[in-house]
């Protein structure tokens, strides 16, 4: 049974920093591409970062210099590394896993950033 579960949400205050974990099994995780999605509230859901089995990572150009997403392939866990947060990055987040045309999604964790 495949699971990704996430943790790491929270109330943060704008400029502060934050690290979303998303902890896979039941698959294969170095072989699958990673990554996290975000959908804040009244809006479409969208890609924050995603990183490749072969460790290259992209990035929303909304994050870039701001947002991080490492893997560690032992630990079978992605992370999102948030710093400088703003309220518009306000939303809940969404660990993926892609190989091919299968898809696995977490159930989400909420980062409200506020004062």
């Amino acid at each position: 049974q495949v699971q990704l579960v996430e943790s790491g949400g929270g109330l943060v205050q704008p400029g502060g920093s934050l690290r979303l974990s998303c902890a896979a099994s039941g698959i294969i995780f170095s072989i699958y591409h990673m990554g996290w999605y975000r959908q804040a509230p009244g809006k479409q859901r969208e890609l924050v970062a995603r990183i490749t089995s072969g460790d290259t990572a992209n990035y929303a150009d909304s994050v870039k210099g701001r947002f991080t997403i490492p893997r560690d392939n032992a630990k079978n866990t992605v992370y999102l590394q948030m710093d400088s947060l703003r309220p518009g990055n306000t939303a809940a987040y969404y660990c993926t896993a892609h190989l091919g045309a299968l898809s696995r999604w977490g159930q989400g964790t909420e980062v409200p950033v506020s004062s």
